[in-house]
């Protein structure tokens, strides 16, 4: 069969300068090609998962024997403090507090790498020692109680037809030269009744603020404590400025507090409104009635105490909440966001009699 300019006699072109064959043959070679991009890249997927999951398991375990030795270490200091002399507890206390707070930035950094069910088992954990630390200072280091002189004060030239909205005052805060080595890691206030009760930096930066048995009072605590704690309170707004640490609620109704921190576990609470801003997930437990609305009281230096306190002004997980008595995944029926139009913008004007 004679070729003329490449062709058979007929005209028809030799198959292997067929166009169409040309063309299938290159799919075929691509398909290869592709598949063969895929295997290496499958091959090199499960490769890095693996190493991410071998990578994980040593952060966690690391994370683990960590914690459980920091933990140890605290509740060791706590035993030893029957040994102790009395004047040697402030400083003892001063050492428990750091490595409190330590150990919860410790936790807050390692979060992305525990699961819902290790952040809960570490945050009860640390919940249980710092109820703990509460104690012991409560036993070795009792605090004065405080001296509400403005209130009988005012209370003496009121007339007695008064309504109780005119009886509010605020309250002095201990002259600095009365406050023993006793009372310089714990202030607050209790047993108070419609009281404006006001701390300012310089007595609460760094220090545990303890907030117990008050009713239809105002709190502003305009400073960075270390931590907050809040028991038996009724009807009563707590607006503080950034906590380093963490901030417990127990045993609140009808309250509205304002606070920003590390960590917020609230017990025992019923119909509170919470705006917040924390840098890890709030938790709840035994609570019915609780809103949330992100943290926007403001005061003059909040900026520089959120500076001191180390809270990241741009993480605030205010609507993350783990509900412990709530373990469905539906949204558990005990906390709520609040709505917009419900919210407190004006403070000043919210905090008026």
């Amino acid at each position: 069969m004679a070729l003329v300019g490449g062709e058979t006699e007929n005209g028809e072109r030799l198959s292997d300068e067929n166009p169409e064959y040309d063309r299938r043959k290159e799919k075929v070679g691509e398909r290869l090609q592709r598949r063969d991009q895929e295997r290496q890249l499958g091959v090199e997927r499960r490769k890095h998962q693996k190493e991410v999951q071998t990578a994980k398991k040593e952060k966690i375990n690391f994370f683990a024997s960590t914690f459980s030795g920091e933990k140890s270490g605290v509740e060791g200091l706590l035993e030893a403090c029957g040994s102790l002399d009395k004047a040697a507890m402030p400083g003892h206390f001063e050492q428990v507090a750091a490595k409190m707070q330590q150990l919860q930035k410790f936790l807050n950094d390692n979060m992305m790498f525990l699961s819902p069910y290790d952040q809960r088992q570490a945050q009860k954990a640390l919940q249980k020692l710092q109820a703990n630390v509460v104690e012991k200072r409560e036993e070795h280091l009792p605090k004065k109680k405080f001296a509400f002189k403005s209130r009988k004060k005012a209370a003496a030239h009121a007339p007695r037809s008064a309504s109780p909205a005119s009886l509010i005052s605020t309250v002095s805060p201990k002259p600095a030269d009365s406050i023993t080595r006793e009372d310089q890691n714990l202030c607050g206030f209790s047993d108070a009744d419609s009281q404006v009760l006001v701390r300012r930096a310089e007595e609460i930066n760094g220090k545990d603020v303890l907030l117990s048995r008050l009713s239809n009072c105002v709190v502003k605590l305009l400073g960075s404590p270390n931590t907050l704690h809040i028991k038996n309170v009724t009807d009563t707004k707590v607006l503080c400025g950034p906590v380093s640490t963490s901030v417990f609620v127990d045993q609140s109704v009808g309250c509205t507090f304002a606070v920003a921190c590390q960590q917020l576990r609230t017990h025992n609470t019923k119909d509170a409104n919470v705006y917040l801003h924390v840098t890890s997930r709030a938790i709840i437990e035994d609570c019915t009635g609780v809103s949330f609305a992100p943290f926007n009281w403001k005061y003059e230096g909040i900026e520089k105490d959120f500076e001191l306190a180390g809270l990241d002004r741009t993480k605030n997980n205010w609507n993350n909440i783990d509900d412990f008595n709530w373990l469905a995944s539906d949204h558990s029926p005990n906390w709520r966001v609040l709505a917009e139009e419900s919210r407190i913008t004006d403070w000043d004007k919210s905090l008026s009699p």
